[in-house]
C-alpha cells in the first residue's frame, strides 16, 4: 500500500482532496495545483464553490488571478459532491474548531466531516486532519469514525495529524514556505503524509505521533496568549505610571537575545490565540491537571475589551460627555491590519460593551463592507461600513489597517482613542488604550 502510494505521489498523480475552503483550505488546494497535482476542494458552502468555480475569490488576500489560473490547468475542482472523495488519493481536512459557551472544544465540525468521508473511504487513502485540536483527538475521534467504513487503520488506509499555520496577508510566511509539522499513526502513515506535504512546502518536520503533533500546534499559540496576556498586563500597569508601553517594548527589543516582542491590543481575535489553549486546559482536566497559567491569560486578555471601554468612558469625559448617547465610531472589524477575517474580532465585542453602556456604534473597515453571519454575534448581521466623518463624538481604533495611517485625524477635530498605536504623532486629541 505504501509504495504504490509514494510512487503516485512522485509521479503527482495523486489526487488530492481538501475539505473546507476557508482560509486554510483554499491556498492548500492552490498550492498543490501550482505544483502540478488535481486537487478537489469540497464545501458544504455552495456559494463558496459557485464563486471559486467562476473565478471569484472571497478571500482578499488570494487574488481572482491565482484561482482563474488554477481553473485553467483543467486541475482544480470546487464541489460540494462529497462522493468524490473516493477519486482523492489524500484527503485533508480543515474545518473549524470553536469553543461552546462553556469554554470546551466543539468537535462537531470535524465529527460531521468525518462522518462525511467514511462512507466513501478506500483502501490506500491517507486521511489528515489539519484543524487545531487536543491532543488526541486523531486517534480518539477521527480514526473512530473512519474505521465504521469496515476498513482498519495502517492496514488499509492511513491516518495523520498536521497542523495548520497559515497567517493571512503575510506576504513573508505564505503556505509553502512554513514548515509543516507531520505525525502519523504509523511509520508508514507518516511517511506518506510526510511525502505529500513535502511536494509544496519548504520542509516538513516529522514528529512521532500525532498526539505530538497535537500538542506543538496548541503549544504554539499558548505561547502567544501567554505573551500578548503579559504585555496587556504591563499595558495597564504602565499607563497608571505615566509610562507608554509602546515605547518600553521598542526599547526592551533592542536586545538581540532573551526578549522576543509581543504587543498589546484591544483584546483577542481570530480562529487561534482566543480559542486553541482551552483546547488543551479542558484536555488536561482528564487528567487531573489545572492549567492555571493558560486560564490566567484567558482572563487578562478577555478582559482588555473591559480596560478599552473605560478609557473611552475617561476620553468621552474630558470632553464633557457621558458615553450613554455619546457617537462612536470603531475603525477595523477584522481582528488583524490589511485582512478580511473578522473571525473572533475584539471589536464585536466593544460594540456590544460599548452600546450596553448606551453608546450609538458604528464601524468603518475597507476590508469588510458588510457584516456577514457569524456564529457569536449574529445580531450584527447586515450592518454596513460608513464613511469617516467628524458627525462622531469619539473614534476608537481597533485594527491597524494601513488605509488609517493616510487619515487626518486631526482636521476632524475628535477625539482619537487608539489602542494599537498606530497614529505616532503627538496630538492633545489623541489617546491610548
Amino acid at each position: 500500500m505504501k509504495i504504490e502510494f509514494l510512487k503516485k505521489v512522485a509521479e503527482k498523480k495523486a489526487v488530492i482532496g481538501v475539505i473546507g475552503l476557508g482560509y486554510v483550505g483554499l491556498p492548500l488546494n492552490l498550492c498543490f495545483v501550482e505544483k502540478g497535482f488535481r486537487s478537489i476542494g469540497f464545501d458544504i458552502d455552495k456559494t463558496k464553490t459557485d464563486s471559486l468555480k467562476s473565478g471569484r475569490s472571497y478571500i482578499q488576500h488570494i487574488p481572482p488571478e491565482r484561482i482563474q489560473k488554477a481553473l485553467q490547468t483543467k486541475l482544480f475542482e470546487p464541489t460540494i459532491d462529497f462522493s468524490k472523495l473516493k477519486e482523492c488519493d489524500a484527503i485533508l481536512i480543515a474545518v473549524p474548531t470553536p469553543l461552546n459557551k462553556n469554554r470546551e472544544p466543539e468537535m462537531g465540525y470535524i465529527i460531521s466531516t468525518c462522518e462525511a468521508i467514511y462512507p466513501h473511504l478506500r483502501k490506500g487513502q491517507l486521511v489528515v486532519l489539519e484543524s487545531t485540536t487536543y491532543p488526541g483527538t486523531t486517534v480518539e475521534v477521527v480514526v473512530p469514525i473512519l474505521e465504521k467504513s469496515g476498513l482498519k487503520v495502517d492496514r488499509d488506509f492511513y491516518a495523520a495529524f498536521s497542523p495548520e499555520r497559515e497567517d493571512p496577508n503575510n506576504p513573508q510566511y505564505t503556505t509553502e514556505k512554513i514548515p509543516k509539522i507531520v505525525g502519523a499513526t504509523s511509520k508508514d502513515g507518516l511517511e506518506a503524509a510526510n511525502a505529500v506535504y513535502s511536494q509544496i512546502v519548504v520542509r516538513t518536520v516529522p514528529v512521532s505521533s500525532t498526539q505530538v503533533a497535537e500538542a506543538a500546534k496548541l503549544m504554539e499559540n499558548i505561547f502567544r496568549s501567554v505573551n500578548i496576556a503579559l504585555v496587556n498586563e504591563l499595558k495597564v500597569t504602565f499607563m497608571k505610571m505615566g509610562i507608554d508601553i509602546w515605547e518600553v517594548i521598542e526599547a526592551a527589543k533592542t536586545k538581540p537575545f532573551g526578549f522576543m516582542p509581543f504587543y498589546p491590543g484591544p483584546g483577542l481575535g481570530g480562529h487561534c490565540i482566543p480559542i486553541d489553549p482551552f483546547y488543551l486546559t479542558w484536555k488536561a482536566r482528564e487528567y487531573g491537571v489545572n492549567t492555571r497559567f493558560i486560564e490566567l491569560a484567558g482572563e487578562i486578555n478577555t478582559s482588555m475589551p473591559d480596560f478599552v471601554v473605560q478609557r473611552a468612558m475617561e476620553v468621552l469625559n474630558e470632553y464633557g460627555k457621558p458615553m450613554k448617547g455619546s457617537r462612536i465610531l470603531i475603525l477595523g472589524l477584522a481582528y488583524k491590519a490589511n485582512v478580511d477575517d473578522d473571525r473572533e474580532s475584539p471589536s464585536y465585542v466593544l460594540m456590544e460593551k460599548l452600546e450596553a453602556n448606551g453608546a450609538v456604534v458604528n464601524y468603518n473597515d475597507p476590508f469588510v463592507p458588510l457584516i456577514k453571519m457569524t456564529r457569536e454575534h449574529s445580531k450584527y448581521a447586515g450592518r454596513k461600513s460608513v464613511e469617516i466623518t467628524s458627525d462622531y463624538d469619539l473614534i476608537l481604533i481597533s485594527t491597524a489597517h494601513a488605509v488609517y495611517k493616510d487619515i487626518d485625524f486631526e482636521s476632524l477635530g475628535i477625539p482619537i482613542l487608539d489602542t494599537r498605536n498606530l497614529l505616532q504623532q503627538k496630538s492633545h486629541q489623541i489617546y491610548k488604550a
